[in-house]
């Protein structure tokens, strides 16, 4: 695994918003007294996005004073986890996953088109804008290959289709998360083939209908109260005969 180190150059200090303030300290309120530190995660993950998508070294020394830990149990978190990102990313941060599904589907191609209009892997564009990573699985394999973009997945993605994205984003236009090859959610490629008989998905029939009361409700004369089956059995079970003291059968 390669060494995941701080940004050499880091701002001056860094806190919370009032807004993530607040909200902070309500996460806090989940946990017991003495294991506010269980709370690391999340206060990272925030202080993550108020800077824009990266983890200044003043932010973990931060989020520590504030859950009394030491400096270096942040540190530790914020190197092991993939995502926490230590130095700046651009404003459209592209997660592209190279693992083996994505990876037989053309993933390959897909860093071509990133080096080509954005750089290598972390380098953020002059404007800003842009800058990119290989990660493992995002759990989308049926839709490869795929990129996630900041929150959103694109997915069934061509160079061509992902060049048009990149692009669009440049130019400030919005582009639908999702499938881009016309597909809706995970279907096979080309359409459903299976379950598509229209007497599958007949309306239901109204609650209060003749077959609703007549065939699926169930009526209270006829219901049993749970245990009758169970003293239905026991009644069919055979008694022994009962015997007075001296062992003999009672009539």
């Amino acid at each position: 695994m390669s060494v995941r180190r701080l940004a050499a150059e880091q701002p001056e200090d860094f806190a919370f918003t009032p807004e993530n303030l607040a909200w902070a300290k309500d996460q806090l309120k989940k946990y017991p007294e003495g294991r506010q530190a269980s709370a690391v995660l999340p206060l990272m993950w925030r202080a993550q996005e108020q800077c824009g998508g990266w983890l200044p070294e003043p932010a973990l020394r931060y989020i520590a004073d504030l859950l009394d830990m030491a400096y270096i149990r942040v540190y530790e978190i914020a190197t092991f986890y993939t995502m926490f990102n230590l130095a700046p990313v651009g404003r459209y941060y592209v997660q592209l996953c190279g693992t083996t599904p994505c990876w037989l589907r053309g993933a390959e191609a897909l860093k071509d088109t990133c080096r080509k209009l954005i750089g290598e892997p972390g380098h953020v564009t002059k404007d800003g804008l842009f800058s990119w990573t290989e990660v493992e699985c995002l759990g989308a394999c049926v839709n490869a290959p795929m990129v996630q973009i900041n929150k959103d997945y694109y997915e069934d993605l061509t160079p061509e289709s992902f060049e048009k994205i990149l692009t669009a984003l440049r130019e400030g236009r919005k582009v639908k998360p999702g499938p881009q090859d016309g597909r809706h959610s995970s279907e096979p490629e080309g359409g459903v083939t299976t379950l598509i008989a229209q007497g599958l998905y007949a309306e239901a029939p109204a609650r209060g209908s003749h077959a609703a009361e007549g065939e699926f409700a169930l009526i209270a004369d006829e219901a049993k109260e749970p245990g009758d089956a169970a003293s239905e059995r026991e009644a069919a079970v055979p008694k022994p005969p009962l015997r007075d003291s001296s062992g003999r059968r009672r009539k």
